[in-house]
């Protein structure tokens, strides 16, 4: 069994199945064997199985809740957003079933008539991450199976409670078993028997961008299609011209949601001349308002890191800045409360030559520089192998067209710090992934455009 540990203090809050090889070969095999009656269903069939799933979930979501704030250690509040953000993909997927037609084109044949059709790619499998332990499924197993699609999933090892949930729900709304599966285990394991089965046809995978490459590398073997949601250092640009408090208040929000292990999170955070000394004061107070402590009440806090690692990492990056020239404004140093908690931290005096310049730092670090104008914003945002995801506040239209064309970013958020919903595509460039999840572009991943010339009609 694996244990999942509640990383606000260290108890045992549930067990997951290790799985072996058989047990998930049986698994893909059942993902297999449930897609012909699956994609047989009519569109409404489909949206009616996930319009119910959507109504149990939702009316339970305190209880789905409570689960990831033990096993994730966000706090209760954002755990009910996450929810309600997840929920939003199963209730627009169930409709979007419903809209995915196909064309009748203008004929090259005047005896012929050309039709567009789109029919699902097949059994699928998604790899899941912890930081999201229920939006991210969600969102995959929604989109898959509105386009009538079966899908497997291998959920992140330190949240797979949730994920259990969400299983048992979809079964209870009548969902078949092999629609939706899910194994645990080990994860290289299954992520080669998932790679490695021609009878998977795509595969979705939310993490790393070191793994999302040996998984692109696995699946060439089949040539599998994939959508990769992979790494972010996300620049947030705030120019002279902005509201201070708006944009502080939204770089606060974007920035500690899940203690700051997001993968959308501003990660280089860059200030104008004109305004910084005044942002940084602002920033400081906002900063120094947040308590740290455990999740489990609902007042917006900061919870712990997921484990371990993620604690060390922060340390390892904060330590490297001081140790350079850094000077620290708030925080810098591991939460006197011990375990896995670390203080929201204030940055200041980085350049690109700092390890926390060019790592995607998923901890609560603010990491502040300051830049003179437009073009050196523009230069050093762009001064990355990532492309997730670019924030920028100005109040100046013709900057703010200028920055939606010139920021290398498969997202790029002006004057906001939200950046996701169902109805929008979401996704990167670069070594950030490629394909997008929601909207009506996520669907279409999960798809074959068939053409058909459909002739001798006059005859």
């Amino acid at each position: 069994m694996i244990e999942v540990i509640n990383p606000a203090d260290g108890s045992i809050v549930g067990q997951a199945s290790f799985m072996n090889n058989e047990q998930v070969a049986a698994a893909i095999t059942r993902t297999c064997d449930a897609f012909p009656a699956w994609a047989a269903k009519t569109a409404k069939q489909r949206s009616d199985l996930l319009r119910g799933w959507y109504e149990l979930v939702r009316a339970d979501r305190q209880i789905f809740a409570e689960i990831m704030v033990k096993e994730n250690g966000k706090c209760l509040s954002e755990a009910l957003g996450e929810i309600e953000y997840g929920l939003g993909f199963i209730e627009w997927y169930a409709e979007e079933a419903k809209r995915l037609n196909g064309d009748i084109l203008p004929s090259h044949d005047p005896d012929a008539s050309v039709l567009v059709m789109k029919e699902p790619v097949g059994p699928t499998a998604a790899i899941t991450p912890w930081n999201f332990p229920f939006m991210m499924i969600t969102r995959k197993i929604a989109t898959a199976l509105a386009a009538g699609c079966t899908m497997i999933i291998k959920p992140a090892e330190e949240t797979p409670l949730t994920a259990y949930k969400l299983l048992e729900y979809a079964r209870r709304a009548g969902i078949p078993p092999g629609v939706f599966e899910m194994v645990t285990g080990d994860a290289n394991a299954i992520g080669e028997a998932f790679t490695q089965d021609p009878r998977i046809h795509k595969i979705s995978f939310t993490g790393s961008t070191r793994v999302g490459k040996l998984l692109a590398q696995a699946c060439g073997a089949t040539l599998k299609t994939m959508t990769l949601e992979l790494g972010g250092n996300a620049p947030f640009i705030v120019f002279d011209d902005s509201p201070i408090e708006e944009a502080v208040a939204a770089l606060v929000s974007a920035k500690l949601r899940n203690s700051g292990q997001v993968c959308i999170s501003p990660n280089r955070i860059f200030i104008q001349d004109g305004i910084y000394e005044r942002f940084l004061d602002q920033l400081a107070a906002a900063v120094a308002k947040i308590r740290v402590d455990q999740g489990m009440q609902q007042e917006f806090v900061v919870g712990p890191l997921i484990n371990r690692a993620a604690l060390d990492k922060v340390v390892s990056l904060v330590d490297d800045a001081v140790g350079k020239g850094a000077t620290v404004r708030l925080g810098g140093k591991p939460h006197e409360k011990g375990g896995l908690f670390y203080p929201p931290t204030i940055l200041c005096g980085l350049d690109e030559t700092f390890a926390v310049h060019n790592t995607e730092i998923f901890g609560p670090v603010f990491a502040i520089y300051r830049f003179s104008d437009e073009e050196e914003a523009i230069r050093n945002a762009n001064n990355s192998e990532y492309g997730l995801v670019a924030y920028a506040w100005t109040r100046d239209l013709g900057r703010a067209f200028r920055l939606s064309k010139r920021l290398a970013a498969g997202m790029v958020i002006l004057n906001s710090g939200s950046v996701g919903s169902a109805s929008v595509p979401f996704g990167g460039i670069k070594h950030s992934g490629y394909g997008r999840e929601g909207g009506h572009y996520g669907i279409e991943e999960y798809v074959h455009v068939k053409y058909v010339l459909m002739a001798g009609q006059n005859r």
